[in-house]
């Protein structure tokens, strides 16, 4: 901290040198305008691997750091304030914190059996709160094996003998049962071992994914560790145009900030009341649960009048119809209850980063092919008549009856004489509800009947073709255009298909037309001609005042570094420096017996940014629970290179670009790179979901983002040119002892070293003891 005479020569020398400065603020940065190429200040990579359990004791809930009381909080940070167990006395939590989280409810699908298995390894025989735990079937629900089967009646007896809230296959996806069953209750923390948890984000409920080690610590211990991400506020300004969609919105957000702008972020959606009435909940959940797919890790829309109006039309119906299947959980006294107690972010309270988008000038958007930041507006796309063999409205993205509503205007409005007319000649229309409730609901209004009238093609209702499983997948070659919220390389079917993510109208459209097409519904408004997004509150004058405040404390920082380096130029040692780490010493890390202190091996790169978990275990491995360990081998990176398989030997240093290991929650995409005898992956950034997963199943990481550009330097190229997967001749070694890493770029080549993050003992200990659930069984057996 600074001495009060101190900062006040720091505002001093601040005044005079922003006398100039202080008129020009960074608000050509709040008002500039971009498209599609829309960038930001580089951002802080968070060393996942190492800082989210740098401070665990020998537990794997962590302690939570101390912070100043009465701090401002955002809407996230008070949620995890109600459902953190053992805070000091009139401790805040904040964004950085690590805390033990007690979640509402947590879910699980058809991965139940497995972290079933987990939770009998580790020694557990008493769920601790079974209301607390879901359990739902619908990722494989096609699969009609005998292997397959036997799992489903084993999850469905482990359920009711521990007395879970059990849904079996066909009644729906979990994400929404979750949310039409009331589990995902506004103002709760509320978790699922499946990375679209964020969905839950859309009626004021903080949903994240936790992964199955976590899941089975959850049914243990009802606790689980988290750290609170580092928050970021979206604001939406305008009102959505007629013809625009929710759909539209998310993939405009995951296409125009597209350089991982809220990368393992926490988002608060807000606005005017205005604006957000322009949002229905359906919308909200579809942008909530597209955010995963954004990067971050949860996505959360305000406990509004919108939402209110939904919960009591819920909550009447329930009174209305007692004999239609209900948890109970929709009441008017349940609702009274969260107004009375209505959470809300305080004012002034802190956010990492501010992102504005004008709803009022955006248009439909289009989605890849093959990735979630190739965000088109569908005019462009209209243009190149591009040829459909697939459509598909699937998912517990866009397969509400709201959607399926959608999606059968579509064909009434092309209808002639009252006869609907079909998909086009050549085109595939796959249709699959969220939920049985959804489906029964477009049953009663003729939407389900208009969509099979018109040659649509029905799925149970499950994940489907969204996960690659099932009837229907993309063939090579082939085009396809979903609903759903992921068009990642081979994950609905073929790696060599291609594959874009739409709105449920444009999907119905795009079938009728038999090309990329649209309904012809939005209108454009009057003097837009491009999407307004950028940084801050879209409000000018309110960012204005805050980049001036901005630019001020930043004149102060750089006025004290002077005064910082004046004194050492005078007293010939670093001013107020006691810190021997500063002075020069060298920190060591403890090494626990047996752990390596160092590691080290070729570097084999597979140069590419979001590397996503599809790429890295395909899919249709993933609820196969018998794969050998040397077929995961094998499949280790298939969808990513084919190649790989024969380029990667073990004991190899797998590098890769940013974001490596974003989109599904599957450990397998851990133990996969285990199973190729690769013991430690490096790259620019790690998606967090990955990180969890490595700690919790012995897989080393560390984050070297300078290698990754000395890589690119070396051995760029053109896209077409380049190798996906490249033995380099180069040697990493990690010095775990002095948290520093040593390159050799080739023989005879440079060598150089820095820093990285700390491994600490306890996550040693994790990793030594072969991850987290190991280790928890090592625990129990020393009670």
């Amino acid at each position: 901290m600074m001495l009060p005479a101190r900062r006040s020569l720091a505002l001093a020398l601040a005044a005079t040198r922003s006398s100039r400065q202080i008129l020009h603020p960074r608000t050509s940065v709040v008002h500039r305008v971009r498209i599609a190429a829309y960038t930001t200040t580089p951002r802080l990579r968070q060393n996942a691997f190492h800082t989210q359990l740098e401070n665990a004791a020998s537990s794997t809930l962590p302690s939570v750091k101390p912070s100043a009381p009465q701090t401002p909080q955002t809407l996230t940070e008070k949620i995890v304030q109600r459902y953190s167990v053992g805070l000091a006395p009139g401790k805040k939590v904040k964004a950085g914190d690590y805390v033990t989280l007690a979640p509402h409810h947590c879910m699980t699908h058809d991965n139940s059996w497995p972290v079933a298995m987990k939770f009998m390894s580790i020694g557990a025989s008493k769920i601790h709160d079974n209301k607390q735990v879901v359990m739902t079937l619908d990722h494989d629900v096609q699969n009609k094996s005998e292997s397959n089967l036997k799992k489903y009646k084993q999850i469905e007896e482990f359920a009711g003998k521990h007395g879970v809230d059990f849904y079996p296959a066909g009644r729906g996806i979990g994400h929404q049962i979750m949310v039409e069953e009331g589990y995902a209750w506004p103002g709760t923390v509320t978790v699922a071992s499946d990375s679209h948890s964020n969905m839950y984000g859309g009626v004021g409920c903080l949903g994240t994914p936790m992964v199955r080690t976590d899941a089975a610590s959850i049914w243990a211990t009802g606790r689980t560790w988290w750290q609170i991400p580092p928050i970021a506020k979206v604001t939406f300004t305008g009102i959505l145009p007629p013809g625009v969609t929710g759909k539209d919105v998310i993939v405009a957000l995951c296409g125009l900030f597209n350089n991982d702008d809220v990368l393992n972020h926490a988002i608060e959606f807000t606005g005017t009341e205005q604006t957000m009435h322009s949002i229905p909940v359906d919308d909200r959940l579809t942008i909530a649960n597209m955010t995963t797919e954004w990067g971050a890790l949860t996505g959360l829309f305000p406990i509004d009048s919108v939402l209110q109006a939904w919960l009591r039309a819920k909550a009447t119906t329930s009174a209305m119809f007692p004999d239609i299947p209900s948890r109970g959980q929709f009441t008017h006294e349940k609702i009274d209850d969260l107004i009375k107690n209505q959470l809300a972010a305080d004012p002034g309270a802190t956010y990492a980063k501010s992102l504005y988008l004008n709803l009022s000038t955006l248009s439909p958007f289009v989605a890849g092919p093959n990735s979630v930041k190739i965000a088109t507006p569908l005019k462009d796309l209209e243009a190149k008549n591009i040829k459909l063999d697939k459509a598909y409205l699937v998912s517990c993205t866009n397969s509400r009856a709201s959607d399926l509503a959608q999606a059968a205007r579509v064909f009434r409005e092309a209808a002639k004489d009252g006869v609907v007319p079909k998909v086009a000649d050549g085109v595939k229309f796959y249709i699959a509800a969220a939920s049985l409730i959804e489906q029964r609901e477009a049953e009663e209004t003729g939407d389900w009947q208009v969509l099979l009238d018109a040659g649509a093609q029905p799925l149970p209702s499950g994940c489907g073709p969204c996960i690659g499983l099932g009837t229907g997948l993309l063939e090579p070659g082939e085009n396809g255009i979903s609903a759903s919220n992921r068009n990642f390389k081979g994950r609905m079917g073929s790696t060599d298909a291609k594959a874009y993510l739409a709105s449920p109208e444009v999907v119905a459209a795009s079938a009728l037309q038999g090309k990329i097409a649209g309904p012809g519904w939005y209108e454009k408004p009057e003097g837009v001609e491009k999407v307004i997004i950028g940084e801050g509150n879209g409000d000018h004058q309110h960012d204005k005042a805050i980049s001036i405040e901005e630019a001020l404390d930043k004149l102060i920082e750089e006025a004290e570094a002077m005064i910082a380096k004046a004194e050492t130029d005078l007293l010939g040692a670093p001013a107020a420096t006691t810190d021997g780490a500063a002075a020069g010493e060298e920190t060591l890390t403890e090494i626990l017996p047996g752990f390596p202190e160092k590691v080290e091996g070729e570097i084999v790169f597979c140069d590419a940014d979001n590397i996503n978990t599809d790429g890295i275990y395909p899919g249709k491995y993933t609820y196969q629970d018998n794969v050998s360990v040397e077929k995961m081998a094998e499949v280790c990176m298939e969808n990513y290179d084919k190649s790989f398989g024969s380029v990667a030997r073990a004991g190899d240093i797998l590098v890769s670009g940013f974001n490596f290991g974003c989109g599904s929650s599957r450990e397998q995409a851990a133990t996969a790179i285990l199973a190729k005898k690769i013991p430690l992956v490096v790259a620019g950034s790690f998606g967090n979901i990955f990180s969890r997963n490595s700690i919790n199943n012995a897989l080393m990481g560390v984050e070297v983002p300078r290698l990754v550009q000395r890589l690119r330097e070396t051995f760029g190229g053109s896209e077409g040119d380049k190798p996906a997967t490249r033995r380099t001749g180069w040697k990493f070694v990690w010095d775990v002892r002095r948290s520093k890493v040593t390159v050799t770029e080739g023989e005879g080549g440079e060598t150089w070293s820095q820093k990285v993050g700390e491994l600490p003992p306890n996550v040693q200990e994790i990793i030594a003891r072969g991850g987290l659930e190991k280790w928890v069984k090592h625990q129990i057996s020393l009670n």
